[in-house]
């Protein structure tokens, strides 16, 4: 099987950035790259930094069933819930077939999914939007609205996205993580970080009661401007659930890699 660069650098670059991601949360979170598997834990109550994820390019069914089985036992020995990320490409064409039904014999339930992608798209006009002023995060309050933009488009407690985000260093002084405001409200977010020679694209988020008005869309572009004014890269990436998907397109990305999320089954 032929597996395409783009579906390996969307694995690689979720590891690389929720790295630093998992580690600004928690010093001593779980950070290691088993055979593979590359484990990003922190195991706080914000689920999107409790991260496993399979690395092996090419695993067939019988590999896929164990890994499986190792991530699920890796997850339950954990305090908080969070993700199986499982990047559809690159598996074999056995696996692919079989990896619902292998997930659930591991006492695995599908969440929900979306897709890698990426592109040369940089640099970018500078971003416009009638209804929106932008607001770089720098500050405490900032940082809560930014957290609690993302707990209410994702359908988490307010207190699971701050205590993901609240005292970061990386959000306020190293991420190029921006506020759309509408008429002084905070509306809709997005944040940029550098990985790997890459700005990877994160927490983008919008009001539910604000969506549909190509605000994600906007304030992403003041993030990906901004982070290649400041650093100089071309390429992008990011990883899109499918309600976030049509956006991305607009702005120059491609998709490559389906990628399924799965919790630990009740």
């Amino acid at each position: 099987m032929t597996v395409r660069a783009e579906s390996i650098e969307s694995m690689e670059q979720l590891a690389v950035a929720w790295r630093a991601m998992v580690l600004d949360r928690d010093a001593d979170a779980d950070v290691r790259n088993l055979p593979g598997i590359a484990v990003r834990w922190a195991d706080c109550r914000f689920a999107f930094w409790n991260c496993v994820t399979l690395t092996e390019v090419g695993a067939d069914g019988a590999l896929l069933e164990q890994r499986l089985g190792q991530a699920a036992d890796i997850m339950r020995a954990k305090g908080h819930a969070g993700f199986l990320w499982l990047f559809e490409d690159l598996l074999d064409e056995e696996a692919r077939a079989g990896m619902r039904a292998a997930a659930e014999r591991a006492g695995l339930r599908y969440a929900f999914s979306g897709a890698g992608m990426a592109g040369d798209l940089l640099p970018i006009p500078e971003p416009f939007h009638p209804d929106l002023t932008f607001e770089r995060v720098g500050t405490d309050e900032q940082l809560r609205a930014y957290a609690d933009l993302n707990s209410r488009a994702y359908g988490f407690p307010l207190e699971d996205g701050r205590d993901g985000l609240l005292g970061s260093a990386l959000w306020k002084e190293r991420a190029h993580a921006y506020l759309g405001l509408r008429d002084g409200v905070a509306v809709s977010c997005a944040a940029t970080v550098e990985a790997d020679g890459r700005l990877f694209v994160a927490l983008v988020a919008t009001a539910p009661e604000w969506q549909r008005r190509g605000y994600a869309e906007a304030v992403t572009r003041k993030a990906l401007y901004e982070g290649a004014r400041a650093t100089g890269l071309t390429r992008a990436t990011l990883h899109a659930t499918a309600a976030g998907a049509p956006v991305y397109p607009r702005i120059g990305f491609e998709p490559n890699s389906p990628l399924h999320f799965y919790g630990l089954r009740n």
